[in-house]
């Protein structure tokens, strides 16, 4: 089956799906209300430096402050007499106060700002621009050496007939490239970065000196390789545009971008819609039986991997292990279309055999190697946990279409209505004893008031006695289930 991307303009947002062989194994969504920010170069302004952290928050107009790590910076080692190298004190490379320029390489997530860095990085189709950056690198992907030391050469000769500290990355696409479109790419990012330092000594600090393409454009930059067969836009208007960009800048794309002109919806024709619904349960099925279950929290992700309805042919250490691989596999496909990054520790069910352990880990770590996102995966933990990282520089699917239920606040539970009548007892004794009362009432949720005029009528009836003041109950359809208000009168 082929492999393609569709994409999907709305008034307010576009959608880009990445579907290999008949299976969604990415999205994308960019709204105007709330772009991607990564690679978006700004003018910024030094508002406080954390020698402690060797680090400094930098203000660029957002509505939190970024953060840059030393790490992140230019010239940020220095060669000591015995030939190591050791990081400068960020006190002496910036000053509150201090203008530079800067580029977003990981989007603001909940609470944190933006991560930012002074190494700036321009890519095009073919190359990637590192000014102030004296690198000649090339893809890994790229493997026959020859053609990695013909694409070496012909960058070289470029960095050395220009002057200025520039260097270049040749990407994946980059393979088999004639060097004369190599060079054009190169000249056209040595142009644009001409502009962004022009641009630059006019703007005042704190603003956007150079924002990345839209999301339909860096489709067809990025995502494109020699595995895709079409891109589908359903958009007359952006398919217009994108053929006009790609006539100018991608020529030997023209042939797959195409005009999707039916009646039903591209996103209904795929099933994507209901993959992304999928995407943002907790349970995700397995074809065997078995299922995951994955809880995404602040500090980390957790997937749980269970048998379920799967009991197998031969033994259960059988069982276990077939559930276990076809999990490897169905997490990895997870973490890609859900965007999930930062810590993961997924607890596969608990396996005698050390060979099926390693099994089941190469298996993991062959389907994450097939995509771009760098992952450290480090082996099964004694308490048969596997702990691994995955770069995060985006919201997840989760935090761009969801947000923190009201209700529970994010926990995933609330008290029982009999937890509620509780508290409801305590509090009226509480205020019956710091003050002088006639009467009271209680404004509950309906749940709450209920349980109260049923099940705890008895106790309601006792506590009334008790305390020798009536106590009228109203029910409130607004009131969230764990809410209450007592009145006095």
């Amino acid at each position: 089956m082929s492999n393609e991307i569709l994409v999907n303009i709305a008034p307010k947002e576009t959608r880009v799906a990445v579907v290999e062989h008949g299976l969604l194994q990415e999205i994308y969504i960019e709204r105007s209300a709330k772009t991607g920010l990564v690679g978006s170069i700004y003018k910024g302004e030094v508002v406080r430096v954390l020698p402690g952290m060797q680090a400094a928050f930098v203000e660029i107009g957002l509505q939190r402050a970024a953060f840059l790590h030393v790490s992140d910076m230019v010239n940020h080692l220095k060669i000591e007499d015995n030939g190591d190298k050791t990081e400068i004190p960020i006190t002496t490379l910036l000053r509150e106060g201090q203008s530079l320029l800067v580029q977003i390489i990981k989007d603001p997530i909940g609470s944190k700002g933006a991560r930012l860095t002074t190494q700036v990085s321009i890519p095009s189709r073919f190359m990637v621009f590192m000014p102030k950056n004296l690198v000649v690198g090339i893809s890994q992907r790229i493997d026959d050496e020859e053609e990695r030391n013909r694409l070496r050469d012909i960058v070289t000769a470029y960095c050395e007939t220009h002057s200025g500290d520039i260097g270049f990355i040749v990407r994946t696409v980059g393979e088999g490239v004639d060097a004369s479109l190599l060079i054009d790419d190169m000249n056209f990012l040595s142009r644009l970065w001409a502009s962004i330092n022009q641009r630059e000594k006019q703007a005042l600090p704190r603003t956007l000196v150079h924002g990345d393409m839209p999301l339909a454009y860096r489709v067809l930059r990025d995502m494109v390789t020699d595995g895709v067969d079409r891109i589908l836009i359903d958009s007359k208007a952006c398919y217009d545009r994108g053929t006009g960009f790609a006539e100018e800048f991608l020529e030997e794309m023209l042939p797959l971008i195409e005009f999707y002109a039916g009646e039903r919806p591209i996103f209904d024709l795929y099933g994507i819609e209901d993959e992304i619904q999928k995407a943002l349960d907790r349970k995700v099925q397995l074809k065997s039986g078995g299922h995951l279950v994955i809880d995404q929290t602040e500090a980390m992700t957790t997937i749980d991997v269970n048998t379920g309805a799967f009991v197998g042919h031969r033994n259960l250490e059988e069982t276990i292990f077939k559930t276990n691989l076809e999990s490897a596999q169905a997490i990895a496909r997870q973490l890609r279309l859900r965007n999930i990054g930062g810590i993961i520790i997924i607890d596969f069910i608990d396996m005698l055999e050390e060979e099926h352990k390693r099994q089941v880990l190469r298996t993991l770590e062959r389907h994450l190697s097939q995509y771009h996102s760098k992952c450290y995966i480090c082996d099964v933990s004694p308490l048969g946990l596997v702990e691994m990282t995955r770069k995060r520089t985006r919201e997840s699917l989760e935090q761009v279409l969801c947000q923190t239920c009201p209700t529970c606040s994010g926990r995933g539970y609330l008290k029982t209505p009999e937890s509620i009548c509780y508290e409801i007892f305590r509090e009226l004794i509480r205020e019956n004893k710091q003050y002088d009362v006639h009467k009271f009432l209680v404004i509950a949720a309906e749940s709450a008031v209920n349980y109260l005029m049923d099940e705890e009528s008895d106790s309601l009836a006792e506590l009334e006695a008790q305390l020798g003041v009536p106590i009228n109950l109203q029910g409130e359809a607004l009131y969230a289930p764990e809410q209450f208000d007592v009145v006095l009168a």
